[in-house]
């Protein structure tokens, strides 16, 4: 869910591509978006937010009910990723073209709920929110302890900034945590509509052990893969991991950044071209034209 894998929304005509050479998009250079999203380490981050997401009842069953992840969890995640690096690095114009096709996608889906047998749509502000806020704050604490170096105004810039993608799926940006302060608050005040229902559980079961694509399930794939998705769950706040009945200990959290901290340096020993896709290369290929 980073900007390794992005094929991203290519504009059409002279004058558009014209255009988009000038445009650096929703946020640019010195962003704390740009500076965070660079990470190939956030692949990590996403699955965490998945966990985190399950925790919210209405929010899995939502995804349940509508989506084929269990048949292509690959091609989901590889959408999903498109979207998120077409929002954070494309230009102005693919970022808006990527909400509006985001939010009529949702504005078509409704869900039951269990319990009451109430129908909900999936769009629902409370619901977007909840997505919204498990995922940039995955991304942005997953980096940080990783090792990027960001200061307490380097986080809360990057949240701030974050409510514009926020707006892209619909939300009142003002309505939607832009500190850490407020981030922080939001997730006490969420906490006790969260719980370890029977999707949520499934979906940590198949998490942590998905088809592996190219037939790699039979090979040390599957233990790298596990190891990742076990470093992810690790990653998540120590309340989340206690409802989903884990230990929440300061060694599990140790233990956590130190792997994810090993995994961003061994990443970064790898070549360019496998860590940063299109979209991203045409971000930086933007930017340094913009200041020449």
């Amino acid at each position: 869910m980073v900007a390794t894998a992005f094929r991203g929304v290519g504009g059409h005509g002279t004058l558009e591509r014209m255009d988009d050479a000038s445009d650096l998009g929703l946020f640019g250079p010195g962003s704390a978006t740009w500076r965070v999203h660079a990470e190939p380490v956030l692949w990590v981050a996403g699955v965490r937010s998945l966990f985190l997401q399950a925790l919210h009842p209405r929010a899995i069953a939502g995804v349940v009910q509508n989506s084929s992840y269990k048949v292509e969890p690959w091609g989901r995640l590889m959408r999903t990723a498109d979207y998120v690096g077409t929002v954070m690095f494309g230009t102005t114009a693919q970022a808006r073209a990527a909400g509006r096709r985001i939010r009529g996608v949702h504005a078509r889906m409704r869900a039951v709920d269990r319990h009451t047998g109430q129908t909900y749509r999936i769009d629902e502000p409370e619901l977007l929110r909840w997505v919204h806020v498990t995922e940039v704050e995955s991304f942005v604490s997953t980096a940080r302890r990783a090792g990027l170096e960001l200061s307490d105004a380097d986080v809360d810039g990057y949240y701030t900034e974050q409510r514009r993608a926020a707006e892209l799926v619909g939300l009142d940006p003002a309505s939607v945590p832009g500190t850490a302060a407020e981030v922080a608050a939001y997730y006490r005040r969420m906490r006790p509509e969260l719980s370890l229902t029977r999707e949520a559980l499934d979906t940590l079961f198949f998490l942590m052990a998905p088809p592996l694509p190219w037939h790699l399930g039979l090979t040390p794939a599957r233990l790298v893969y596990t190891g990742l998705a076990a470093t992810a769950f690790s990653l998540q706040p120590g309340w989340a991991r206690r409802i989903y009945g884990m230990l929440g200990l300061p060694t599990t959290d140790l233990s956590a950044s130190v792997s994810v901290r090993a995994l961003r340096l061994t990443m970064r020993a790898l070549p360019d071209r496998f860590l940063h896709g299109p979209i991203y290369r045409d971000a930086m290929a933007r930017a340094a034209a913009a200041t020449v």
